[in-house]
């Protein structure tokens, strides 16, 4: 039997080590509800690093987390480490472009509107709290493209993005200017 903890402690932030722990996961799928309870004990640091590895399994196959939905929209909103934040930022820009992308997609059938309006929340929160810039940028990407499902969130996102342009970082203020000319 694996020691996910085990394996986990052996993970640093290096793509190959995370590309590593998401084919380990891919090969024993019965493993990913142990990273998802890991994931949630959001002060442990190894939760940090369980997140970078279910941020690379999405990456290779988005697939196998879509049954696990409702327990990851649960467990998003308590991640307050940024090392772990950053991670379930991509995994919902992940689900949200998928969704958007193509027709007839497993994502299409598991991701409810109730999951989508929830990862709106989350995102929003994002936006507006003291957050690194990757989880805003990987947020304002996701609303946008929520945005044109849900007609109110355009203009929150626009206000949003014109109010803190100018005391957001360069990358920020890239990923607002770019997000900002797709809303006019």
């Amino acid at each position: 039997m694996i020691s996910l903890e085990n394996v986990l402690n052996t993970i640093n932030h290096s793509r190959e080590k995370r590309k590593y722990f998401a084919y380990l996961i891919l090969d024993h799928p019965e493993l990913l509800p142990e990273l998802l309870t890991i994931c949630a004990r959001v002060d442990d640091e190894i939760s940090c690093r369980a997140s970078w590895g279910l941020e690379f399994l999405c990456k290779q196959n988005l697939k196998e987390v879509l049954p696990y939905l409702d327990q990851l929209m649960v467990l998003v909103p308590k991640v307050h480490q940024h090392p772990a934040v950053r991670p379930m930022a991509k995994i919902f820009e992940y689900l949200i472009v998928a969704y958007y992308q193509k027709k007839n997609t497993p994502v299409q059938k598991f991701l409810t509107e109730s999951h989508r309006e929830k990862i709106t929340e989350i995102c929003f929160d994002w936006l507006i709290t003291d957050q690194k810039v990757a989880p805003k940028a990987y947020a304002m990407t996701s609303l946008y493209l929520l945005g044109k499902e849900f007609d109110w969130i355009h203009p929150e996102l626009k206000i949003i993005l014109e109010n803190n342009y100018h005391e957001g970082s360069a990358a920020y203020q890239a990923r607002s200017r770019m997000i900002l000319k797709k809303l006019l």
